[in-house]
C-alpha cells in the first residue's frame, strides 16, 4: 500500500492550524471494521471544536479530525458480512475521516447513495438527520404551515431549508449575507431574510416575518443560533407555534420568557437527533433509513461549495470558522476531485 497520510492533532490547542500532515500505518480492519480507502470527508464544527478540547467527545491523541466521509471499501475485517472490496460507501465515525485510509465499524458503514457523488455522500447524514429529527420527531411540522429556518446558509440550516420544502411547508429562510440567501433562493427556499444588523447584531426579522405570514407567525421554528435570534423569534411565532432549539452558534444561551409561551400557548422544544436515535433505537433507525432513502433517490442534495486536498485541510477548517462555508466544504483524498 502507498503510503497512507493522514492530518491529525497532536495536542489540544485553541490554535487549529497546529495539525500536521503524518504518515501512518493504519494496520488492517479488525474484527467487525472495515478499511475505506477515503475519496471525500466534510468539514463539520465538532472537528473544530475537537481540536481546541471543547467538544463533549475528547478523542485519544493523536487523532484526525472528521466525522462524516465517503469513499470505497478496500479491505474486509474478519465477520463483515455485506460489504466487499470496492464497494463505494459513506461512513459515519466521531473522528478519524481526514486521512487516505481509514478503519471503522461496520455499524458506521452504509452503500453510498446512488445520486450522490463522494462529496455529496460524505456531507449529507449529520445535517440532514438533524433536520429531519428537528421537523417531524419534535416539531411535527405538516403541509401548509410555516417553517421559519434561522442560519439557513449552514450544512444543518439548509438542510432544513430542503426537508420544509419536501414536506410541504412554506419557508422563509434566514441569514448573515446576501450572496450566501441567494444561494437559499435558488435551491426553494420561498422568501430570504438578511438579519445582520448595520452594527453587526443578529435581528430584525420579526416584522418581514410577521408581514409575510399576514401577521400571524411562523408556525415552526428552526433555530441553530440562539442568543438575539432566539429572543427575536419569541415575537414572531405562531400561536400552538414549536420553536426548535438546535444550538447556540451565536455563543449565547437564551433564556425563554415564559411569559410569552402561556400567552401564545407554545412549545419550546429541544432537539438532539443523535441522542434521539440512542433513547429511542427504533425510531431512530427509521429516521435513519428515511434520510438514507431521500438521498438514494436524489430527493435530497448536500450543496457542496467547495473543496481542499488533505494537505490543504487545514484552510478547509479555517473557511468553516470564519464562516465562509456556504451549506458544506469537503477535504479530498486519493485524487477525487469536487464535480462541477
Amino acid at each position: 500500500m502507498p503510503d497512507v497520510r493522514a492530518l491529525r492533532c497532536h495536542a489540544i490547542d485553541d490554535d487549529i492550524t497546529t495539525l500536521t500532515l503524518d504518515v501512518i500505518d493504519p494496520g488492517p480492519p479488525d474484527p467487525g471494521e472495515v478499511q475505506v480507502a477515503v475519496k471525500a470527508c466534510a468539514v463539520n464544527f465538532p472537528d473544530i471544536l475537537m481540536i481546541q478540547g471543547k467538544y463533549q467527545f475528547k478523542p485519544p491523541l493523536p487523532f484526525a479530525p472528521g466525522g462524516e466521509a465517503a469513499g470505497d471499501v478496500v479491505a474486509v475485517g474478519p465477520g463483515v458480512e455485506g460489504l466487499a472490496v470496492g464497494d463505494p460507501v459513506a461512513v459515519s465515525a466521531r473522528y478519524g475521516g481526514f486521512a487516505d485510509v481509514v478503519n471503522v465499524p461496520v455499524s458506521g458503514v452504509v452503500a453510498k447513495p446512488p445520486a450522490m457523488t463522494y462529496a455529496a455522500a460524505a456531507s449529507y447524514k449529520t445535517a440532514y438527520l438533524t433536520a429531519w429529527v428537528a421537523l417531524t420527531c419534535r416539531g411535527h411540522l405538516t403541509a401548509g404551515e410555516t417553517l421559519l429556518v434561522h442560519g439557513a446558509t449552514g450544512g444543518v440550516g439548509m438542510a432544513a431549508v430542503d426537508l420544509g420544502k419536501h414536506l410541504g411547508a412554506t419557508v422563509i429562510a434566514t441569514g448573515g449575507r446576501d450572496d450566501k440567501l441567494a444561494v437559499v433562493a435558488g435551491r426553494g427556499a420561498d422568501h430570504v431574510i438578511n438579519y445582520t444588523q448595520p452594527d453587526g447584531t443578529l435581528g430584525g426579522f420579526r416584522d418581514e416575518v410577521k408581514a409575510l405570514t399576514g401577521g400571524r407567525g411562523a408556525d415552526v421554528i428552526y433555530d441553530p443560533v440562539g442568543g438575539d435570534v432566539f429572543d427575536e423569534s419569541m415575537r414572531c411565532i405562531a400561536v400552538d407555534g414549536r420553536l426548535l432549539t438546535i444550538g447556540f452558534t451565536s455563543g449565547r444561551w437564551p433564556q425563554a420568557p415564559v411569559n410569552l409561551i402561556l400567552i401564545k400557548q407554545i412549545s419550546v422544544i429541544g432537539v438532539r437527533a443523535g441522542e434521539y436515535g440512542r433513547l429511542y433505537p427504533e425510531e431512530g433507525a427509521r429516521n435513519e433509513q428515511a434520510v438514507y432513502d431521500l438521498a438514494a433517490d436524489g430527493r435530497i442534495q448536500p450543496y457542496v461549495c467547495a473543496s481542499f486536498p488533505l494537505e490543504d485541510g487545514v484552510a478547509a477548517l479555517q473557511m468553516l470558522e470564519s464562516r465562509n462555508v456556504v451549506g458544506k466544504c469537503v477535504v479530498t483524498m486519493n485524487g477525487y476531485e469536487l464535480e462541477p
